[in-house]
């Protein structure tokens, strides 16, 4: 296990996907039994590869009151093991996890929130929301679609903005 960082009176272990779960279950055993929730993120960029996600444990020892958080790295690829078993509330967060991001979790991952047909994860960075292609968005445009901005070295679209590769957005067709 490495050694816990701790900033704005948050501890933090950056732990090892293979130390995941005994580390998980060193914190139980040592009182930290409260849960109080699983969290992913993207860790990278949107289709770089060696994608990977960001998974983060915050429990507490109702004891002291002082939480810890774990966090560790998941690859495309690889799986996380379960902590439901430890916290029962885990159960569902992990579901979400995986239904969302896309996340392999060594657990029971029935569909929570989409139904059983639902393509993709839509919490992740790299997927399209279809709207956007098929009518402009409606409310204010984002950073770097008016293109009236300053112009930047690297161009980077919102997150949701198909690219190009999606074809020619509505507002963007000529008139036939």
């Amino acid at each position: 296990m490495t050694t816990p960082k701790t900033a704005f009176g948050q501890t933090i272990h950056h732990v090892e996907l293979a130390d995941w779960l005994a580390t998980a279950t060193t914190h139980h055993a040592d009182g930290f039994v409260m849960f109080d929730w699983l969290g992913v993120e993207d860790a990278g960029r949107p289709g770089a590869v060696g994608e990977r996600h960001a998974v983060f444990l915050h429990v507490i020892d109702p004891r002291t009151r002082e939480g810890v958080m774990l966090r560790t790295e998941i690859g495309t690829g690889e799986s996380l093991p379960s902590v439901a078993h430890l916290w029962k509330g885990a159960g569902w967060h992990e579901r979400e996890a995986a239904e969302m991001f896309g996340v392999t979790v060594d657990s029971d991952t029935e569909h929570l929130l989409l139904p059983d047909s639902f393509q993709g994860h839509p919490l992740r960075k790299d997927f399209v929301l279809a709207s956007r292609v098929v009518r402009p968005w409606p409310g204010r445009l984002e950073p770097g679609e008016d293109n009236t901005s300053a112009p930047s070295r690297r161009r980077t679209a919102p997150p949701g903005v198909p690219d190009p590769s999606w074809g020619p957005r509505r507002e963007e067709e000529s008139p036939s």
